[in-house]
């Protein structure tokens, strides 16, 4: 008896390649607990040339997962794969959140989720301006501009070391994405409201350039996608120079709550508890 109830808990994964470094595991299974709900949430680690016969396996009932998560290098290829992808993921070109669903394989994206409802718990009122400016446009990169734009700013900088990169980005989100070289920071700061850094400088104690934010407006708010260092080096440059900032744990933390409502049937809460559970992990490695 016991035997079957077990079998029928619902089994969340996180997959990538690495993924042993995931703290999806620590949130997932927070939640869980703290909901005193059934089920549980593995990591798969899948190689690049596996991950089709994972999914299949997904679809096909075979591998007992309701859904999961998909993280680097996976999330372009999960897809296409996917046989209903919303439209935020087809403007994305990228999943991160998987579920079965009638028979047939959902997918979003819920990293642009994960970075507004950060700053709509730590800062509210970000989105009141109209200019932003993003740096970096890589892979990252793509799920911020998309939700800075769905919030509503009419002018946001995109700002990258190869400016084709930001031209691709520029093209694919529309005419209020502006790219610019490395050299215009200065320039398009000026009076911006919101600056992003979605690049990895300064991530895991690596040096990150020097930046002069006194372009931006004084209530200006600078936040950082990076969260480990939590207080990340352009992050500290910022709070130095008088602004305020919002570190990218909770984007994190926040991206990862829509999932597990699809795959165990509640809303989880971020809380503090949670928060320094994660700040605790990191602390150790």
């Amino acid at each position: 008896m016991d035997d079957s109830r077990e079998t029928l808990s619902p089994q969340a994964f996180v997959s990538g390649f690495p993924v042993r470094h995931s703290r999806s595991p620590l949130i997932h299974g927070y939640w869980l607990k703290s909901l005193s709900l059934p089920g549980s949430y593995l990591t798969q680690e899948v190689a690049p040339a596996d991950f089709a016969a994972f999914i299949q396996s997904l679809k096909s009932g075979a591998s007992g997962f309701v859904g999961g998560n998909v993280t680097i290098p996976h999330k372009e290829i999960a897809f296409k794969l996917a046989d209903e992808p919303d439209e935020r993921s087809e403007e994305l070109g990228a999943s991160n959140t998987l579920w079965m669903e009638d028979g047939r394989l959902k997918a979003t994206n819920t990293d642009g989720q994960g970075f507004t409802a950060n700053l709509d718990e730590r800062h509210p009122g970000w989105d009141k301006f109209d200019s932003a400016v993003i740096l970096g446009a890589g892979g990252a990169s793509r799920a911020v501009v998309q939700a800075v734009r769905d919030r509503g700013f009419q002018e946001i900088h995109l700002v990258n070391r190869t400016v084709s990169r930001a031209v691709e980005l520029a093209d694919r989100f529309g005419k209020t994405v502006y790219p610019h070289p490395m050299e215009a920071l200065a320039e398009v700061t000026k009076g911006a409201g919101l600056f992003v850094n979605t690049t990895s400088l300064g991530m895991e104690g690596e040096e990150a350039p020097s930046i002069d934010f006194s372009g931006l407006r004084r209530d200006a708010v600078v936040t950082d996608i990076v969260y480990v260092p939590l207080k990340t080096p352009i992050l500290a440059q910022a709070e130095r120079q008088g602004f305020a900032i919002v570190d990218g744990l909770g984007m994190l933390l926040h991206q990862a709550a829509p999932g597990f409502e699809k795959w165990f049937g509640r809303r989880p809460l971020v809380d503090d508890t949670l928060r320094a559970l994660i700040i605790a992990d990191m602390e150790k490695h």
